[in-house]
């Protein structure tokens, strides 16, 4: 990777109160998948990751539902030659897609670990350092899903846990099963709604925020006419909000 002037470098930052620390900025891959439009060059792709690096961005967001899998596939080449121990990686599990098309949501424990096996396996890393649960599963308690990724943490294949829009007190349930590092969450000047309980709560339980969508899905970058300049294969024609 090429140097890059010291002044440009991103400056680095606790997330949560358990030791975790990454980037002030970090990168999220989803749009590398296909889902702002059809998936973009792989080498390109690994080429911004790599400068992302160099500039300081060691935080990688990914989720196996990206693709699905092939982001993190992606991501797993990106990490080769030296920069995994540059990086922090996090991922999700908890999502995919059923055979009639629709969202499914799971959270049973037999999934969570093969789903963190899989991920594993295409990042070719022996270890997570943040896995989020991608959406909560309502069929199931709080507290099983939360204890098997306690084990998975034990077993030294994940380091830290996170949320993915969860409610404060599904928040606050999981924290007791285990230390919660982080919640993602949609925050921007549009999207306020979790200032209310979720920030909060995160706040007072010692628990990172890492928002996603910060600049409104590019609306606050290109302005109105962002829609009209979307390709039909984009998902932001068809949702006010990211997967």
């Amino acid at each position: 990777m090429a140097d890059v002037p010291a002044a440009v470098v991103v400056p680095r930052m606790k997330l949560g109160s358990q030791g975790l620390e990454v980037s002030a900025q970090g990168l999220g891959c989803l749009g590398m998948a296909g889902f702002y439009g059809p998936p973009k060059p792989e080498a390109d792709m690994i080429k911004l990751i790599h400068h992302a690096v160099a500039t300081g961005v060691t935080f990688l967001d990914t989720s196996d539902f990206y693709g699905p899998h092939t982001n993190e596939l992606l991501l797993g080449k990106a990490l080769q030659g030296g920069v995994r121990e540059k990086v922090q990686v996090a991922t999700k599990f908890g999502l995919r897609t059923g055979e009639d098309g629709d969202r499914e949501v799971h959270g049973h424990p037999a999934y969570v670990r093969v789903a963190c096996e899989g991920s594993l396996q295409r990042l070719g890393v022996d270890c997570i350092d943040l896995y989020y649960q991608h959406r909560i599963d309502e069929k199931v308690p709080i507290e099983v899903t939360i204890s098997e990724i306690k084990k998975l943490v034990e077993e030294g294949k994940v380091k830290y846990i996170g949320l993915c829009e969860a409610s404060a007190s599904t928040i606050r349930r999981a924290h007791a099963v285990h230390p919660i590092t982080a919640v993602q969450l949609e925050w921007s000047l549009w999207s306020r709604d979790a200032e209310e309980e979720i920030i909060p709560t995160c706040r007072e339980l010692g628990i990172g925020i890492v928002a996603y969508s910060p600049l409104g899905r590019g609306f606050f970058t290109s302005g109105p006419n962002l829609i009209g300049s979307l390709s039909d294969q984009d998902f932001r024609k068809i949702s006010t909000r990211e997967p």
